[in-house]
């Protein structure tokens, strides 16, 4: 980390060192295949059968309609931060202050949570088949310093961790998904067509129970797209770049999860031991029927470079996110938290800022309330894209809408209206409370943890009088784009 001298005399701009495939590449690593299918597909699978399969066809189209809507957005605004520069130039400082804390929240604790999840993979990788609480949270507490000295190191280093990823995804993903298709299939086509009963269709009360809970998991792994947007001043002419890296990356995604789902569900040797409970790990009960243990082991490297690529994305952009708000200084420490660092132009502080947070997670895993932070996480997410998406819907409405030079043209509008239309049917699905067995507070998770975060955002924005014009009469810091942009 640079010394206090060189923070003083550091860069106040970020350097623009990503190409579009680099922004790609950060998208997709932040996405990664591996982590949105194994983090739900054991949950999925035991909830609605091999049926859940096409919640990934529907989750996979309706985030592609959204991620043409944010591919307008940033190429209107080109910013570090998206959703709260998009929203606060839509809806005023005050709402896109709410958008991006919310936001910023969402992302930190998955960051966290993916971590930890990394951390159960590379346990096993060295010998600790069932780590304990204390055992996955120290070795998260690891991952995440490493991580952190990663993105502090710079954005080659970044850059060739993600290429690594991408080569990784695809080989366990691809790879493995293609033959475990040609010499390992259980099942036919026709198997995920069916619910956990494979002796019987689609009813309506699995499509409104099981069918819709396996499709809230699936909202909560497909996510991450909008992250060539967090790095946007980091991409080299990023009003037309960025749109293509969220396009490509949410495409791209889908299919692959699809098709490595796929592969993995025809594959499945016996689904009554997965929905019994007997096999608690389905990916891993295809695998070591399919290769043997002594198979399992390296694949679970390419897991553990999977997990860790997404952590490293999403700490870079939880990061980007509050070095935005502090560089309009509506932050506590905002002087602080917006210096880079003189050689790379990294923003150190904000990076520490996302550690520390990691670092209190952990100490909390074992609890009720690191319940409620994860059960947070997807819901607060879907909220974060609400708040754009019907801002912008609103301006286009009252004619207020201009266009950045990527665009839909006249598809604009009806783009819009669909991506608000799924991201609040989604929301809305992810949210309702299902588990009513559960502690009160476990149920109204997402309500609980809005609550408490919300309270403590409004004490910001009062005592860091959002919203306000600034000394010099200047409302924002941030610059509006520049022909040099384009």
């Amino acid at each position: 980390m640079a010394s206090g001298s060189q923070m003083d005399s550091a860069p106040v701009e970020l350097k623009r060192e990503f190409s579009l495939w680099s922004a790609f590449a950060f998208a997709f690593a932040f996405i990664s295949p591996i982590v949105a299918m194994y983090g739900i597909y054991g949950l999925s699978l035991s909830t609605a059968g091999p049926g859940f399969w096409w919640t990934f066809v529907i989750v996979g189209t309706g985030q592609f309609i959204v991620a043409l809507a944010f591919a307008e957005l940033v190429s209107r605004w080109p910013f570090e931060g998206s959703i709260y520069q998009w929203t606060k130039r839509l809806a005023g400082e005050v709402a896109g202050w709410f958008a991006g804390w919310v936001y910023m929240w969402a992302l930190v604790i998955i960051m966290a949570t993916v971590a930890y999840a990394g951390a159960g993979f590379l346990a096993q990788l060295v010998g600790i088949e069932a780590p304990s609480a204390v055992q996955q949270s120290t070795i998260a507490l690891l991952i995440l310093l490493a991580g952190t000295g990663a993105n502090i190191l710079g954005r080659g280093l970044l850059k060739a961790l993600m290429v690594g990823s991408i080569i990784a995804e695809i080989v366990a993903s691809v790879g493995l998904g293609t033959y475990l298709l040609l010499f390992h299939r259980h099942h036919g086509f026709d198997v995920v067509l069916h619910g956990i009963d494979l002796n019987s269709g689609w009813t309506w009360a699995y499509a409104s129970g099981p069918f819709l809970a396996a499709l809230a998991f699936t909202g909560w792994s497909i996510l991450g797209f909008e992250s060539a947007g967090a790095i946007a001043e980091e991409v080299k002419e990023p009003q037309r770049n960025v749109p293509r890296a969220m396009l490509f990356s949410i495409a791209f995604i889908a299919l692959v999860i699809a098709y490595a789902s796929l592969a993995v569900t025809l594959a499945v040797p016996d689904f009554d031991k997965v929905t019994s409970g007997e096999v608690a790990d389905p990916v891993t009960y295809v695998l070591s029927s399919a290769l043997g243990d002594a198979a399992v082991k390296p694949i679970l490297f390419a897991f553990v470079i999977g997990f860790l690529a997404s952590f490293l994305a999403l700490q870079a952009s939880a990061s980007r996110v509050i070095w935005s708000f502090a560089r309009d200084e509506v932050l506590p420490a905002s002087r602080i938290l917006v210096k880079l660092s003189r050689a790379e132009a990294q923003p150190i502080y904000a990076i520490i800022v996302t550690t520390i947070i990691g670092a209190f997670v952990y100490l909390i895993s074992a609890t009720d309330v690191y319940s409620v932070l994860v059960t947070f996480t997807a819901g607060g997410y879907y909220l974060a894209f609400l708040f754009p998406l019907l801002t912008g819907l609103i301006a286009r409405v009252r004619g207020k809408w201009e266009p950045g030079p990527w665009n839909l043209g006249r598809l604009g509008t009806p783009v819009a209206v669909l991506a608000v239309l799924w991201v609040g049917f989604e929301f809305t699905n992810i949210v309702w409370p299902r588990t009513v067995s559960e502690s009160w507070y476990i149920n109204w998770a997402f309500f609980v943890a809005m609550g408490v975060i919300l309270a403590l955002g409004t004490v910001i924005v009062k005592t860091r009088k959002v919203g306000q014009p600034k000394p010099g009469g200047s409302a924002e810091a941030t610059p509006e784009p520049t022909k040099e942009l384009v």
